[in-house]
């Protein structure tokens, strides 16, 4: 018996419970280790590798003169918001879908496109993924002419103008190998280990004369000795 139930609760031996867990230490750790390769095996041969490309635009709200004033810059800043929903909307990719010949629709698109204002800014980043680096990049482009033409349109602005083109991704951004490893390793020593507590909290059975004098509240009169294999078979040589 591994836990009491008392009125106020239920009280479990913390050392006991601890020293269980240190003697099951290589199996913890070889579960670790084998979720770990598991994870590892996923993610470097059988998930397809993903690549972004970014590209970046400056939007900026000019008034009917020439001069810029600081409300112009006030209300670029505040609008940003709207920009992004716009290079996300159903016309924009959906155009671009047409445009570079894909077969996603506008969710799967949309889910692999990511929209993103850096702090105290008019610049808009528009980042692509796809399992091919030059696709990713040819996306990434014609999401943002597209994008910059609405806009233009929509929200009555002058000035759209590119800050980087999309670049080329040399290396997949996901999935991360040694994450998925690590994330692997852990899962697999936090896992085991929760099962093996959960296994010892419901273990109630009796394995010592401690146990029934600390669960039971009763003391032993005598012990009966369980003799080996080895013990008996020496027994009946020497009769």
């Amino acid at each position: 018996m591994r836990e009491a139930n008392r009125e106020d609760g239920i009280e479990i031996d913390l050392q006991e419970l601890f020293l269980v867990l240190l003697q099951k230490f290589w199996l913890i750790v070889l579960c670790g280790l084998a979720v770990g390769g598991i994870t590892f095996l996923l993610s470097a041969f059988v998930l397809t590798p993903q690549y972004e490309s970014t590209t970046k635009v400056y939007i900026l709200n000019k008034s009917e003169s020439s001069t810029l004033t600081y409300s112009d810059t006030q209300l670029a800043t505040q609008l940003t918001k709207d920009y992004e929903e716009l290079i996300t909307c159903r016309y924009v990719l959906e155009k671009a879908i047409v445009q570079c010949g894909l077969e996603d629709t506008y969710e799967e698109l949309c889910d692999r496109i990511s929209v993103e204002n850096t702090s105290d800014t008019r610049i808009i980043g528009i980042t692509v993924k796809d399992p091919d680096a030059e696709t990713a990049r040819y996306i990434a482009d014609s999401v943002r002419d597209i994008a910059s033409e609405h806009i233009r349109t929509v929200m009555n602005i002058e000035a759209v103008n590119v800050v980087d083109e999309a670049n080329l991704a040399t290396e997949p951004s996901e999935p991360s190998v040694l994450l998925w490893t690590l994330a692997g390793v852990l899962s697999g020593i936090g896992g085991s280990a929760l099962l093996l507590t959960g296994m010892y909290m419901m273990d109630d059975t009796i394995k010592s004369s401690e146990d029934i004098e600390k669960y039971l509240g009763l003391g032993t009169l005598a012990l009966i000795p369980v003799m080996t294999g080895e013990v008996k078979n020496e027994e009946q040589a020497s009769v």
